[in-house]
């Protein structure tokens, strides 16, 4: 039963970046729905830092096209 339980617990690589790629696509979506004089914060490490709107959603959108490469590299194995 222990076993049965913690197999279940595990997680799989292909549902994380799933999840990561969706998260992205959020992300992108809610930058371009804001305005151009909003103030924007991104994470880098453990800090917040101001940037501009187009900056976030460039790097965001990097971020997508890596989570996707991923997945295409995981589907092909």
């Amino acid at each position: 039963m222990a076993t049965a339980s913690s197999s279940t617990t595990s997680t799989d690589p292909k549902l994380d970046l799933i999840k990561q790629i969706r998260t992205h696509e959020v992300a992108i979506a809610e930058l371009e729905n804001l305005s151009s004089s909003r103030a924007v914060y991104q994470k880098n490490g453990s800090l917040f830092f101001r940037t501009t709107i187009q900056k976030a959603a460039s790097s965001e959108k990097k971020l997508l096209d890596t989570a996707k490469a991923k997945l295409e590299k995981l589907n092909s194995q």
